[in-house]
């Protein structure tokens, strides 16, 4: 009579059992319902939309998304929900192991704020922003002859800014003319700078830190009417 090998029984055994364990939680981890959802805002903490307004996305997107089991949500129409919003710059969403539903959100940074017959945001990259009831941010203004299916030069110039230390701090206010030229104003000053085309930009832009910082020092910035760097390395100003 053959012994028996114990050692081959036990590792049959655990074998069966560690197959049963995997099919058993398997099993059980696609009926269980998903939680609510748990959003995540990455970046800036200033929130132009809130957590109540994303999990209201998600909900309306896939109306049973609490009662759901993880076998059945729909990620993919979820996230596409989420970066259809024009408030959202990307999002991504997941289920943990134990059935959370999670949302990473970024959302649009907005650079400057048209202000004509129709008002929202230009984002930082040149697209469409709506304006939030939930924040309002410290943008620039665009004025003047300005359309949302036209934004390039408007956005060329209010991406400058938004870089640049210096127009960040001082400029309030852009200004597009008929011609598509441009024209600034700037904080605690009276005068407005004639910019005109968006040509040799960074030239002009540090023609107008020359100047400001000279008349700064000399104290005769509100003696200005126009400032014009519309011409070759050098500065034209109007007095009041």
């Amino acid at each position: 009579m053959s012994r028996i090998n114990w050692n081959y029984v036990k590792t049959f055994v655990l074998l069966v059992l560690v197959v049963f364990l995997y099919a058993f939680s398997a099993t059980k981890n696609k009926v269980r319902n998903v939680s609510e959802p748990q959003v995540q805002f990455l970046g800036d903490n200033n929130l132009f939309i809130t957590q109540a307004n994303v999990s209201k996305l998600l909900i309306q997107n896939q109306q049973t998304v609490t009662k759901a089991s993880k076998e059945i949500l729909d990620l993919n129409k979820l996230e596409s929900a989420l970066n259809s919003n024009p408030m959202i710059k990307s999002a991504e969403v997941y289920l943990s192991v134990n059935g959370e539903l999670k949302a990473e959100v970024t959302q649009k940074k907005p650079i400057a704020r048209v202000s004509t017959s129709t008002s929202y945001y230009i984002d930082d990259q040149g697209s469409f922003m709506p304006l939030s009831s939930n924040h309002a941010a410290r943008v620039p203004l665009v004025t003047g002859l300005v359309k949302k299916d036209a934004l390039d030069n408007v956005f060329k110039i209010a991406e400058k800014i938004n870089k640049d230390p210096f127009l960040s701090k001082y400029v309030i206010e852009i200004h597009q003319n008929d011609d598509n030229s441009f024209h600034l104003k700037l904080r605690q000053s009276t005068f407005v700078v004639q910019l005109g085309k968006l040509n040799q930009l960074d030239k002009k832009i540090n023609n107008l830190k020359v100047f400001y910082q000279k008349a700064l020092k000399e104290k005769t910035l509100n003696s200005y009417s126009k400032v014009n760097l519309q011409f070759d390395n050098q500065v034209v100003c109007t007095k009041t």
